[in-house]
C-alpha cells in the first residue's frame, strides 16, 4: 500500500510538471504573458492620450495590438479595426491668388518649410478667413475623397472583434464634411438680359445659348442665385432694359434656384411685366428675394435651411431707385430700423446672414483699355466702405455689392467678408473690358458654418456667351482686386 500511495504521488508531481511545464514553456494557463500593446511613433499626441486612458494597467488582454497611423492622398475604403481620425489640407492667406500645390506622398504637406505659400490644418480648423488650396487640382470641397490629406488609425489584432472593438467602441469614429452634408451655393452679381442680348436672341431663338458655357459650372451647385434686373415681356427690344420671355430659359439652364429683385429696371417694362415675371418665377419653383408685388412682400428675407445649415438671405435696395413704397411691384428699400431688426432676429436663431446690396454704381465705363478705377469701392459715389462694414457691424456675416456692372474689389472686415461688386453675369456691355467680367462666389456651408467662399471669374464675349475665365488671366485679375482692397 505504501509503494502505491508513493507511486500515485509521483505521478500526480510528473503530471503536474508536465502539465505546469507546458504552460510555462508555450506562455499560456498560468504563464500567460497579457497581450501587449504596441504604438506607431507618428501618431498624434492626443491620440496617445486617449489610447493610454483605454489600455491602462487594469486591463489584460490575450493578444498583442499594434497601434498604427497611415496617411493617404485619396481617401481609402476602411477595413475592421480602421478609423478616419482626420483630415488635413492646405491653406494659404485670403487675398492670395495661388490656388494649388503639387504632391507626390501625404507627409511632403506636413513638412516645414519657410517658403511654402500655405500652412496645413485640420479640416475642423478651416473657415472662409483661410483660402484653401487644391492638392495635385483636386480641390477638397468639390471632391471629398481627394484635395486633402487623410489620416487613419488602425488597430491589429487576432482578437480585434472580442477585445480591442469593445474597449475602443465610438471613440475614434468621427463625422467630416461630405457632399451630403456641405451646402454649396453660387451667389453671382448683375443679369441683364435685355438690350443686345434681345437682338441675339431673335437670331439664336434659344435662351440657353447664352448659358451654354456657363450652365455646367453653375448648375452644379445645390443652390444658384443671380440678380435680375429686368422684366420679361412681349415688348422686349434691342433698346430696352427688358427681356424675350425666351430668356427664361437662360435662367434654368443654370440652374437658377434664387432670382434677386433689388435692381432698378424691374419696371421699365411696365407693372404688370413686373408681375408677370414674378408669376414665371414660381411656376419654376424660383426663390424670390428684395424684391415682390409690394413694398410687404419685397421686404421677406429669404430663409434656407438646407443640409443643416440656416441661412437668411437679406437683400436692399440702397440708392440706385425702383424700390416700392405701396402695393406696386418693385424693389426692397433700404431702411436701417428694418435692417437692425432682421439682421438682430437672424442672429438670435442661430442663422447666418448674407446682406446683399443694391448701392451707388461706378461709371467709369467709357474706355476700351484696362481702367481699374472700378476696382476700388472709394470711386463710388457714397461712402460705400463705410456702409458695407457697417452692415458687419451690426451682425451681418457676408455683405455683397450687386449693383455694379463690373467686378470690385474684397476684404475681410470684423467677423466677416465685404465683396463690393461682382460684376455682371449676363448683359450686353462688350465695349469695355471691365463689364464683361463677374465673379461667382462659391459658397461652402457646413452644420451652419462657412468654410469657404471660392472666388471664380467670368467674362463674355461679342457673342454674349458666358464662360469661365482662363487660369492665368483670372489670377492676373484677382490680385489687381485684391491690390484694391481698402
Amino acid at each position: 500500500m505504501k509503494k502505491a500511495g508513493i507511486g500515485l504521488i509521483i505521478m500526480i508531481v510528473v503530471g503536474a510538471g508536465v502539465f505546469f511545464g507546458a504552460q510555462y514553456f508555450t506562455k499560456t494557463g498560468l504563464f500567460k504573458i497579457p497581450g501587449v500593446v504596441s504604438y506607431d511613433e507618428n501618431l498624434p499626441e492626443e491620440v496617445f492620450s486617449k489610447l493610454r486612458g483605454i489600455f491602462n494597467d487594469e486591463i489584460k488582454l490575450e493578444s498583442d495590438v499594434i497601434v498604427g497611423v497611415v496617411d493617404y492622398l485619396e481617401k481609402p475604403e476602411l477595413s475592421a479595426g480602421e478609423f478616419l481620425y482626420d483630415i488635413y489640407v492646405p491653406v494659404t492667406d485670403f487675398y492670395s491668388t495661388e490656388t494649388d500645390i503639387e504632391i507626390e506622398r501625404p507627409e511632403e504637406l506636413f513638412t516645414n518649410c519657410l517658403e511654402c505659400p500655405y500652412k496645413t490644418i485640420k479640416i475642423s480648423d478651416l473657415d472662409f478667413s483661410k483660402k484653401l488650396l487644391s492638392i495635385n487640382n483636386k480641390y477638397y470641397l468639390d471632391e471629398f475623397d481627394s484635395g486633402a490629406v487623410f489620416r487613419v488609425i488602425k488597430f491589429e489584432s487576432d482578437k480585434y472583434e472580442e477585445e480591442i472593438k469593445p474597449l475602443i467602441g465610438e471613440t475614434f469614429v468621427k463625422t467630416f464634411p461630405s457632399k451630403d452634408s456641405v451646402l454649396t451655393f453660387a451667389q453671382t452679381g448683375v443679369t441683364a438680359l435685355s438690350r443686345g442680348m434681345n437682338a441675339k436672341m431673335r437670331q439664336v431663338g434659344n435662351g440657353a445659348y447664352f448659358a451654354e458655357k456657363i450652365a455646367p459650372f453653375l448648375s452644379s451647385f445645390d443652390l444658384t442665385h443671380t440678380s435680375n434686373e429686368s422684366s420679361f415681356t412681349d415688348f422686349a427690344s434691342s433698346s430696352n432694359i427688358c427681356s424675350d420671355k425666351r430668356f427664361i430659359d437662360t435662367l434654368t439652364a443654370i440652374g437658377l434656384d434664387i432670382v434677386e429683385l433689388g435692381g432698378n429696371h424691374n419696371r421699365d417694362c411696365g407693372i404688370q411685366a413686373a408681375l408677370d415675371s414674378l408669376e414665371m418665377y414660381r411656376e419654376r419653383g424660383i426663390s424670390i428675394v428684395g424684391g415682390g408685388a409690394s413694398a410687404t412682400e419685397a421686404a421677406k428675407p429669404l430663409l434656407i435651411n438646407q443640409k443643416g445649415s440656416g441661412i437668411t438671405f437679406l437683400a436692399y435696395n440702397q440708392s440706385t431707385g425702383g424700390a416700392t413704397y405701396n402695393d406696386t411691384p418693385g424693389a426692397n428699400q433700404y431702411y436701417e430700423e428694418n435692417a437692425v431688426a432682421e439682421i438682430t432676429a437672424a442672429k438670435e436663431r442661430g442663422d447666418f446672414v448674407i446682406v446683399d446690396i443694391q448701392y451707388y454704381e461706378c461709371n467709369a465705363y467709357a474706355s476700351t483699355y484696362e481702367d481699374p478705377i472700378c476696382d476700388y469701392p472709394q470711386n463710388v459715389p457714397g461712402d460705400e466702405i463705410g456702409f458695407f462694414r457697417h452692415l458687419i457691424d451690426l451682425g451681418a456675416d457676408l455683405v455683397v455689392g450687386v449693383s455694379a456692372h463690373q467686378p470690385q474689389t474684397f476684404e475681410l472686415y470684423g467677423n466677416g467678408a465685404i465683396y463690393y461688386g461682382l460684376g455682371n453675369l449676363f448683359f450686353d456691355q462688350v465695349w469695355w473690358p471691365g463689364t464683361t467680367r463677374s465673379l461667382v462666389l462659391g459658397h461652402y456651408f457646413y452644420n451652419g458654418k462657412l468654410l469657404q467662399t471660392k472666388i471664380t471669374p467670368t467674362v463674355y464675349d461679342s457673342a454674349l456667351q458666358v464662360q469661365v475665365m482662363d487660369e492665368e488671366t483670372a489670377k492676373w485679375f484677382l490680385n489687381r482686386l485684391a491690390e484694391a482692397r481698402p
